[in-house]
Order: C-alpha cells, then structure tokens, then sequence
C-alpha cells in the first residue's frame, strides 16, 4: 500500500513529517509530490525529498491522501493539477487527511460544501464560506475524511486516520 503527501516549501514540519514516519509504521510506502524534482523545505529547516511532481501523480496508486499544513497549502491551491488530484480520492472514496492549513486545498478544490471539518483558527471562516460545517475540535471525522486543527492534534489526527486505513 502506499500513501501520497502533497506539499511544497514552507510546510509545517511535523504535520508533514508525523503523518510521513506514522503511515511507514503501519508498513505504507509514502511518496512525496511537490511542483518540482528536488526537495522541499519546512518552515522550521527540515528538507524533504520530492519523489514526484504533482504532474507524474497517478492518485489511483495510492490509498490515502495527507495534506499538511504550514504555507504550502496557499502556494499550490490553486494548482489545477493539485485539484484534480484531491478530487480523484474523493471520487474514489479513499481517505484523506487535512490538518492545520491544509483543508484550503480542499475548499480550492470545491470539496467541503455540507462537510464537518476543523483546521488552524485563522481558516475557519474560509471553511465556513466554502460550506463546510467548522467544528473547534482537535480532530473531526466526516465520513473518509480527517481534518484537525494544528501540530499539538497531530497523536489524534494519526489515530484517526490509522483508523481508516485499507489493510
């Protein structure tokens, strides 16, 4: 099995590095996609390798979708390539998990009209403007999809979404 993180420079650290050490527990291969070869860096110096452009992704591959936060949701929300994708999970429906600033890729996408979800304080009302029912919770659960707010509900937006996992 394998997992999918879609990201770019600026990205919170450990909501992308948790969630990446946490699925290859469970024995998932995890690939790393970015606008471009090379590596990518958090906001607090960690460097991630790219495996793929978000152009080579074939979401059919993978079984879960992770969308961390940090800036890197704002840089590449608007990428077509970037939605099409996250709506291919969706479609399929396979789990995907949002934390912090992440769920702003799935209101670009057009996915959280009538959806419960969380994310950081300060994108709530774009969820609330995108349909969404926000909910001021570590971690909200709606149907595949896993949302939490920020790196201190990283342990139940893991759990969570461990939950949810083909085995």
């Amino acid at each position: 099995m394998k997992a999918l993180i879609l990201s770019a420079n600026n990205f919170e650290d450990s909501e992308l590095l948790v969630p990446l050490y946490r699925l290859q527990e469970e024995g998932y291969g995890v690939e790393v996609a970015a606008g471009e070869q090379g590596c990518i860096s958090g906001k607090h110096g960690y460097e991630v390798r790219v495996d793929k452009t978000f152009a080579e992704v074939d979401p059919a591959d993978y079984a879960v979708l992770i969308l961390s936060g940090g800036k890197a949701p704002a840089s590449i929300r608007d990428e077509a390539t970037v939605q099409a994708i996250v709506r291919a999970f969706f479609d399929a429906d396979k789990p995907v998990g949002a934390i912090c600033h992440g769920p702003q890729i799935l209101v670009s996408a057009g996915l959280l009209n009538g959806r419960r979800a969380t994310c950081y304080r300060t994108v709530a009302e774009e969820l609330r403007a995108a349909g969404a029912e926000y909910q001021d919770r570590e971690v909200v659960v709606d149907g595949r999809l896993v949302t939490a707010r920020q790196p201190g509900d990283l342990p139940a937006f893991m759990r969570e979404l461990v939950r949810l996992l083909p085995q």
